[in-house]
């Protein structure tokens, strides 16, 4: 078997993907977006307090938490660091970070489908998917005068 048609491994540095500003106490970093294969990959470092919209997930979503601690307010466990959390698709929760967390909460994703932000009576407000995280990320880095990060795109 020949070894030239297997694909090279790619590879970030941290340092090559700034984090982004996209709401009060939430930054993220888009490390990878598969518009094709409907998932990405994506960091987020929340601030204490951080509550995000009540939302449902169209796929399913793969989370490790690095440092901190959240939870859904649905639900009473708890992620704190080197915590793994499997989220199947179809389910409906409200990240949120707790006031008392001393630290930034840090938590990678890998999120296959699309995030629906739902109102009070269940109705979808707004979407996210691959390329509107995408979208999302790259404008918000040059909002902040970041030069544009090379995300791995498919």
């Amino acid at each position: 078997m020949s070894t030239s048609r297997i694909p090279i491994a790619l590879h970030r540095a941290e340092s090559e993907l700034p984090f982004a500003t996209i709401a009060e106490g939430l930054q993220v970093q888009v490390v990878q977006a598969d518009i094709s294969a409907g998932f990405w990959v994506t960091r987020m470092r929340a601030a204490p307090g951080l509550a995000l919209q009540r939302h449902k997930h169209t796929g399913e979503v793969f989370a490790f938490t690095v440092a901190g601690s959240w939870k859904y307010l649905e639900y009473p466990e708890v992620n704190t660091a080197g915590s793994f959390l499997y989220e199947p698709a179809g389910s409906v929760h409200t990240l949120y970070v707790p006031n008392g967390n001393a630290t930034t909460t840090d938590v990678w994703f890998v999120i296959y489908g699309a995030i629906l932000y739902l109102d009070d009576h269940d109705n979808v407000e707004s979407i996210s998917d691959p390329g509107s995280a995408l979208d999302r990320y790259l404008n918000a880095c040059r909002e902040a005068g970041y030069t544009p990060p090379n995300v791995m795109i498919a």
